[in-house]
């Protein structure tokens, strides 16, 4: 699962690079969650088993409305995003 988290964020950043012109708003809040997924999957599990995720699938799921209205084109990805993390339990 965690293979396909990283391979849909670097497709996300190749669309962004190559396809995407995106508001400054959209990018910091886009760099704030890559920053959050990243943090995540390099640390060790909590002791009850869990993982530190407080409002991350929250803000994956604004993010992905706001880009559903301005980026269509980017909308399918960061579904799929959220729904790995989901499928994480993050």
């Amino acid at each position: 699962m965690e293979t396909k988290l990283k391979e849909t964020l670097r497709q996300l950043h190749a669309t962004l690079a190559h396809h995407v012109p995106v508001d400054e708003e959209l990018q910091d809040l886009l760099r704030q969650l890559d920053g959050d997924i990243k943090h995540i999957l390099e640390q060790p599990p909590e002791p009850d088993g869990g993982t530190s995720t407080y409002g991350l699938a929250e803000r994956t799921q604004e993010i992905t409305a706001q880009f559903a209205a301005k980026h269509p084109a980017l909308e399918p990805t960061l579904r799929e995003l959220t729904r790995i993390l989901g499928n994480m339990g993050i």
